[in-house]
């Protein structure tokens, strides 16, 4: 069977009006403390103000935009450890759709709320994302819904019109480095950088505690790996086949980073810029620290995913420090 033609990127300029209906474009700072701690001239993206605290939130007015009145009668359905389920909660609340989102026993108690607090279901399942998605996945067949996986097409036009922005707003930039958990927002970040200027180098990041996206990309070949890293926003346990595809096209590198160096980062980033990470958002500093002679003198973007990084996560990692 063939497979699904790779998005483009036209595909993330047909998708700014379904995006920009509901949302600003996000900051784009450069940060002269973090430069001289890195030795790379570093700016960071801040997805972290999107009205959900992350940048998935553009993938999920999307979808939800281009959905049949079928699909919108029936309902939406997933799983989420936080910031995807956010997403697909806030645009299923702006287009009057109904969303159950299941959720593993242990998700971020702020982003279960938050979920709730947009008018969908949550349904606590399973021990881990994968049984939570087993599970919602039989429940939207039954009921005739639309099951949303992280790695969708429509998802990855959206969340491309942060790639843009940078582009717009920094077209000398030499680097933009994107935590990695499915794969969307690298995936996006790549095509549209990549398209625009092909010298423009984009490297993801990743918990060398939870490899399995980047042993995959490393091998050519779907491998499976640990999953202990506390960053819930890059906690994949599986590769996803569609985004490897897409990442082994247009991915230069994907560099990874251990936990503590990660918790270091979302300390740095609250010293230095006054922002919360979570620890997906920190993840690209990390790389900037641990890999500073490799980006030295160079413009520098660093993708700050999201922001909710639950309150007592927070007080451990401080007092950790």
């Amino acid at each position: 069977m063939d497979e699904k033609p790779v998005p483009t990127l036209k595909d993330v300029l047909a998708a700014r009006p379904f995006v920009y209906r509901y949302l600003q474009p996000t900051p784009l700072h450069p940060y002269p403390t973090l430069s001289q701690l890195t030795g790379a001239e570093i700016w960071i993206k801040h997805e972290n103000h999107q009205p959900i605290g992350a940048f998935k939130v553009r993938g999920g007015l999307v979808l939800a935009a281009n959905l049949s009145a079928a699909e919108r009668q029936a309902g939406l359905f997933t799983a989420s450890t936080g910031n995807h389920g956010q997403s697909i909660a806030y645009a299923a609340r702006a287009y009057g759709i109904q969303a159950t989102i299941a959720v593993p026993e242990g998700a971020n108690p702020g982003k279960v709320a938050a979920m709730r607090s947009l008018g969908a279901e949550v349904v606590h399942h399973g021990a881990d994302f994968d049984t939570a998605r087993e599970w919602v996945m039989g429940v939207a067949a039954e009921k005739h819904g639309r099951f949303v996986g992280p790695t969708e097409e429509l998802l990855i036009h959206g969340v491309g019109t942060y790639a843009l922005e940078i582009m717009e707003s920094l077209p000398d930039v030499d680097t933009i480095l994107v935590p990695v958990g499915a794969g969307s927002g690298v995936c996006a970040t790549s095509i549209v950088a990549k398209t625009i200027n092909p010298r423009i180098e984009v490297i993801g990041v990743q918990s060398a505690q939870a490899p399995a996206m980047q042993r995959s990309w490393a091998a050519g070949d779907m491998v499976a790996a640990e999953m202990n890293t506390f960053a819930e926003g890059i906690a994949t346990r599986v590769p996803f086949a569609n985004t490897q595809r897409i990442m082994r096209q247009y991915l230069d590198d994907f560099l990874l980073v251990d936990d503590a160096e990660i918790k270091q980062a979302i300390v740095t980033l609250l010293a230095h810029t006054h922002n919360l990470a979570e620890g997906a958002g920190a993840a690209p500093l990390a790389a900037a620290v641990r890999y500073q002679a490799r980006f030295a003198g160079k413009k520098v973007v660093l993708v700050m995913s999201g922001g909710n990084l639950a309150l007592e996560k927070l007080q451990a990692i401080l007092g950790e420090g």
